[in-house]
């Protein structure tokens, strides 16, 4: 898929974002050293590095992550990456229970323990030896409302609308409340057919998140990285969810944009109170530019407004992260892990990530995020 302007767009508004939020914290911008070329540096010096390095997590970013990993292992023949799409939630548990290097995940780490027990973010603290972990972002994703619906070529949903699908109290497409938002649409009586993450995702909390904030009365459910809602089919990771709405005419599911352009399907517009929006990059990247930096210092964590009512904004979009220790791990892994975080927030590789469905890091939030990762000890 071609992501031109628009994407482009995604990217300047999160640079601004990010850029505003960032007043009062830290100045960690520092001065960054960009290549021109397509040779992965080490975190100092010119010269390649070697080693393996393991990653877990977000499957949402698993198509932007592994072209990176392709390019940063042909400018290192010694060097090798792995990274297990597992979901989210599955990624941060290997991370902080010590089995992966980084973890790639959706949502940031949580600062408050659920049940009682030990937060996600000190849990992430205690496998660093006492040092935190940053929530460094590295690409930005919309995530789609994608369905399959023979005839149907454009559906409009709503806050309201969505929820009440996804809760099943819309059960046929024809629904009065359907037709209510997509007047004059020829719409089919065949049954409705959710399709939900049956693994702990980011993507499941940031598309609840939406649905809490946007449809309150509606959507009652905590917003979590597990699926709150009692109907539909669950499947395994954004392949897995893609794979069976494109096989299932009436299916409809949550999933980020680059799995549902890959698989030829619908994406709904979304109607927030000033129209349909359609998804693009410069549609989300209004709802983007709503965000502010909720970490300090080399922690670049975000906090997006799923609840917009700005005018041609998207406003269902999640920031993938990649998790790491600021210090902590083995001198080699370190070394390792900086040099490919630095080839990943690249403009070179950034600006790549287009053709893949992705917004590219802007400028500032490169810069600071390169800043962040030289900052890794």
């Amino acid at each position: 898929m071609k992501v031109s302007r628009s994407g482009r767009a995604l990217g300047v508004a999160l640079a601004g974002a990010l850029a505003l939020a960032a007043c009062g914290s830290d100045d960690n911008s520092g001065s960054t050293t960009r290549s021109t070329d397509t040779a992965p540096r080490a975190a100092s010096g010119g010269s390649g590095v070697s080693g393996t390095l393991n990653g877990e997590g977000s499957t949402a970013q698993k198509n932007a992550i592994q072209q990176v990993i392709t390019g940063f292992q042909t400018g290192n023949g010694t060097a090798t990456i792995n990274y297990n799409g597992t979901g989210s939630g599955a990624g941060i548990k290997q991370f902080n229970a010590g089995q992966v290097d980084f973890a790639g995940s959706d949502s940031v780490l949580k600062t408050e323990a659920a049940g009682g027990g030990t937060s996600e973010a000190d849990a992430a603290k205690q496998r660093c030896g006492g040092n935190s972990a940053w929530n460094l972002p590295m690409v930005a994703g919309p995530v789609a409302i994608a369905y399959n619906l023979p005839g149907v070529s454009k559906l409009t949903v709503t806050a309201d609308l969505a929820a009440k699908i996804f809760k099943g109290d819309v059960k046929t497409w024809n629904d009065p409340a359907v037709a209510a938002a997509n007047a004059g649409v020829t719409l089919p009586s065949s049954p409705v057919k959710v399709f939900f993450r049956s693994d702990e995702s980011g993507t499941t909390e940031n598309f609840q998140k939406y649905l809490s904030a946007a449809a309150p009365s509606a959507w009652t459910g905590k917003p979590a990285k597990k699926w709150a809602g009692t109907v539909g089919e669950g499947k395994p990771k954004s392949d897995g969810v893609a794979a069976a709405v494109k096989a299932t005419p009436g299916g409809i599911s949550y999933v980020e944009w680059s799995f549902a352009t890959k698989n030829s399907l619908g994406v709904a517009r979304v109607d927030t109170g000033a129209g349909p929006v359609e998804l693009t990059g410069e549609s989300a990247g209004k709802a983007v530019a709503a965000a502010t930096q909720t970490g300090t210092g080399n922690d670049l964590a975000l906090k997006l407004d799923y609840a917009t009512k700005a005018p041609g904004a998207y406003p269902i979009v999640l920031v993938t992260y990649e998790i790491v220790c600021s210090k902590g791990l083995p001198a080699e892994k370190t070394t390792l892990l900086k040099a490919f975080l630095t080839f990943f927030a690249d403009p070179a590789q950034q600006g790549k990530l287009l053709e893949a469905g992705y917004a590219p890091l802007p400028t500032e939030v490169q810069s600071k995020v390169s800043a962040a990762v030289e900052a890794i000890a």
